[in-house]
């Protein structure tokens, strides 16, 4: 592969962000593999910036947004991913806090009632362990967890 000259890393940057939704994090990993040096690495993400190809927190609530809807995940497992990717405190957390609750409380649900329809047992306390532990490792937080399962018929005895 030939050598990129920082101004054919920035089209091809802007091009790479164009696509869909990205963070700086990914984009610095792009442009480290294409060889580009760290300090017109920055140089380019700064420019992006500007010119409103990436935009952290409009990139914040794309992810939170697709991650609740499409992935079923939970806030635990978005806040995860999104400090993986170096994203801001402060942006990571406003994302998170302005989940459609009702939307989250739905797919919390399907996971749950997917769960329960796969494993195909009796509703008995092994079952609800399994449904806890898979629901948590999606990312939902344990008291919702509990509070979906009590309402959806199972009872609880600890």
């Amino acid at each position: 592969m030939k050598e990129l000259t920082p101004a054919e890393a920035l089209n091809k940057a802007a091009a790479y962000c164009t696509l869909c939704e990205r963070c700086v994090s990914e984009v610095a990993a792009k442009l480290t593999a294409w060889g580009i040096a760290p300090a017109e690495q920055q140089k380019i993400v700064q420019r992006l910036q500007q010119e409103k190809f990436i935009d952290e927190a409009r990139y914040c609530r794309a992810f939170v947004n697709d991650k609740v809807r499409f992935n079923r995940w939970g806030r635990i497992k978005i806040a995860a991913a999104l400090r993986e990717k170096k994203v801001p405190r402060e942006l990571m957390n406003e994302a998170i806090e302005n989940i459609d609750e009702e939307q989250y409380r739905a797919s919390l649900a399907e996971v749950i009632a997917l769960k329960r329809k796969e494993l195909k047992g009796k509703d008995d306390y092994l079952t609800q362990q399994k449904i806890m532990r898979y629901a948590a490792s999606r990312g939902y937080e344990p008291s919702m967890i509990m509070e979906a399962i009590n309402y959806s018929g199972y009872e609880v005895d600890f």
